[in-house]
């Protein structure tokens, strides 16, 4: 058995592929060790509890289901956007069944506030990346937006339909593309 891992990359791959096998409740100081090969106080290097270790993992999977996509394009026109991020949910819920339905990382007993930390900078991040493809989007109307209702308050409404689909577990972005279509352009 090695004593050390090579890097927290390799330690969150093995916890994403316990997940993927096995569930959340797989995920452990003790198994993650086992599946890295390593013993457990090599984990101990990196990640100081399991609250930590799972904080780190969600944070993974997050960052693999919206990973930057290879095609520029996807940033620059809101009805693609949408597409993608749709497909992007369905990817996650079919590679990390439960994960949108985890309400603020609650599985996390001894640190919730850190898990709700995190969703909400996770959602943050997300809404701000709505606004940046309502703002570069070209065709949309000049007099789409005005002060009541802005960019900001767009991105929102979009959104708030996003973590929807993702309780309700609908993928089809139909609905949702043909109120951009009727709103933007």
């Amino acid at each position: 058995m090695n004593t050390i891992v090579t890097s927290k990359e390799e330690i969150l791959k093995n916890s994403r592929e316990l997940i993927r096998e096995k569930g959340w409740a797989a995920v452990s100081i003790r198994s993650v060790a086992s599946a890295c090969g390593v013993s457990v106080g090599s984990i101990y290097n990196y990640y100081d509890s399991k609250a930590e270790l799972i904080s780190a993992t969600v944070e993974s999977v997050w960052c693999e289901i919206f990973h930057r996509p290879q095609d520029e394009a996807v940033f620059q026109d809101v009805q693609t956007c949408v597409k993608w991020m749709y497909e992007r949910m369905a990817y996650g819920c079919e590679q990390y069944p439960g994960f949108f339905t985890l309400h603020s990382l609650g599985f996390m007993q001894e640190d919730k506030a850190d898990g709700k930390r995190q969703m909400q900078q996770i959602w943050h991040h997300i809404l701000n990346g709505l606004c940046t493809v309502l703002q570069q989007d070209t065709k949309i109307r000049p007099d789409a937006f005005n002060e009541q209702f802005t960019v900001e308050k767009f991105a929102d409404v979009l959104f708030s339909l996003m973590l929807s689909a993702l309780l309700r577990q609908d993928y089809d972005p139909a609905a949702v593309l043909e109120i951009v279509r009727r709103t933007l352009y």
